[in-house]
């Protein structure tokens, strides 16, 4: 009796254990399918958040280290090789619906992409999402094709090639830098519609028309388009090349070079004002000055003419004074500039220092050397002008001179140059004064004289030559003597 007992007592804790293994090894759930919160995924560097939500059951089966994945398809469907996107930390969703979050891969791109939920603890995965367009805008901004310029031409039986422009710049982000990146182009058909014409990223046109290409991110929109290009078929004679400016027209010089650019061909002169610009045969020109530049194309059997009217935004300035200016000791000399500078930020410098205590549009100098001021326009285009001047010490005309000199050395030293005399004999004195050379001609008679010959080139040779003078005072006292011209 007790051996049956005891066996029973054993029988009885088995079938316990084996019950108990057997539900925990049976424990699973089962994952609805995903629904999504969006109909299409368009993703960029800005925006890169997608949800979707889901419902499990039972909850009560999820072990305390479960995880949630969602895995991505191949851009046909496929999950063959899934791509996570989204892990949730163990333990983290205990609670049905779950919606979970997530981000695309940089290289998304496709029609067709799906969902799916996978859960670790217990093992289970959901059914497909339905299918979505996924795509990651890794460039999303304008560019330009065919260096900008707005028309073309191909003579007739030919063909022009345009072309996505690379490298890029910071006015130019070409999607050319990511090779991951497919292109479609498109002619228009009207003011608001166009038609596909094929994929890559270049196109060879032979029918006349207006062409633009986008980046491929299929249905999604983006900014990523190109400039419209108008190319015409040329049958006979000259065809118009359009000619484009890279910083625009007017342009700000302020910016540096603008870069002028026209359609391709075989070769190019470059003009301006008419005037042919030497070594400018190159299909793009780059200049800083205002002026109409023109551009001849050859396009093998026909050629194309183009023209540009160039404007500088630069302000416009000036000021009051000559190059050059003479003051007496102890004077001054008031220079304003005038301008129609935006918001102007003036700097004065005296022989390159900066004076600065002057900062006004005016400013009265008493120093004799040589002057600048830089004019700055501080908003709209960004640039500056500067104006220079010098100031000497003025000479006095009529020195208080001793003696009558006989000795001239013109050579534009600034000393002796010309004949001066004492201040009884010039100007305002009544005084006659009259200079022959050594034959007798008068060369100079004046009551007026200005302390100033000789005014012009003698002709003078390595020898000296030797002058006469006859001053006759007003009260009829006369002085002679003669004046030797040294070089």
């Amino acid at each position: 009796m007790y051996y049956t007992k005891f066996v029973n007592k054993i029988l009885f804790g088995l079938c316990f254990f084996v019950l108990i293994s057997q539900e925990h090894i049976n424990a699973q759930i089962v994952i609805g399918t995903p629904n999504l919160g969006f109909s299409q995924a368009c993703a960029s560097d800005a925006f890169n958040t997608f949800s979707t939500t889901f419902v499990f059951s039972p909850e009560s089966a999820l072990n305390a280290s479960n995880q949630f994945t969602v895995e991505m398809s191949d851009a046909d469907g496929d999950f063959s090789n899934p791509t996570p996107v989204f892990t949730s930390n163990p333990g983290a969703v205990t609670v049905s619906p779950a919606t979970l979050d997530f981000s695309l891969p940089t290289t998304t791109a496709g029609e067709n992409y799906r969902i799916r939920i996978k859960s670790s603890a217990p093992a289970a995965t959901s059914a497909n999402s339905v299918a979505f367009a996924a795509y990651y805008k890794i460039q999303d901004d304008p560019f330009t094709i065919n260096n900008l310029v707005s028309t073309a031409a191909f003579c007739s039986g030919g063909s022009y090639l345009l072309t996505i422009d690379n490298p890029g710049s910071g006015l130019n982000d070409s999607p050319l830098n990511y090779p991951s990146l497919t292109f479609n182009w498109f002619k228009e058909t009207g003011p608001t519609t166009s038609v596909f014409i094929e994929e890559g990223p270049t196109l060879s046109v032979s029918e006349e028309g207006t062409y633009f290409v986008e980046t491929n991110y299929g249905s999604c929109t983006s900014n990523s388009f190109s400039n419209r290009v108008t190319i015409s078929e040329v049958i006979s004679g000259e065809a118009n090349a359009g000619i484009a400016s890279s910083l625009g027209n007017p342009y700000c010089p302020g910016q540096g070079f603008t870069t002028l650019s026209t359609l391709g061909g075989n070769s190019y002169q470059w003009f301006k004002d008419g005037m042919v610009i030497p070594e400018a045969t190159n299909q793009m020109y780059q200049t800083n000055e205002s002026g109409t530049y023109a551009v001849q194309v050859d396009l093998g059997s026909c050629s194309a003419f183009g023209s540009i009217a160039l404007v500088s935004e630069l302000f416009e300035g000036s000021i009051n004074v000559d190059d050059v200016n003479a003051i007496e000791a102890g004077d001054s000399l008031s220079v304003i500039v005038i301008t129609n500078a935006n918001n102007p930020e003036f700097e004065w410098y005296l022989n390159n220092t900066l004076i600065t205590t002057a900062t006004d549009d005016n400013y009265d100098a008493t120093q004799f050397g040589s002057y600048r001021v830089v004019v700055s326009e501080t908003t709209g285009c960004i640039a500056s002008r500067e104006f220079t001047f010098q100031i000497n010490e003025a000479i006095d005309p009529f020195p208080d001179v001793e003696n009558i000199p006989n000795v001239v050395s013109p050579n534009g030293d600034g000393i002796n140059d010309t004949w001066v005399i004492p201040t009884a004999y010039v100007s305002g004195t009544n005084a006659e004064v009259i200079i022959m050379n050594n034959r007798g001609k008068i060369l100079l008679k004046t009551d007026n004289y200005l302390n100033n010959w000789p005014e012009s080139d003698l002709g003078l040779t390595s020898v000296n030559q030797v002058y006469y003078y006859v001053i006759t005072t007003a009260d009829n006292e006369t002085k002679k003597g003669s004046i030797t011209i040294v070089k």
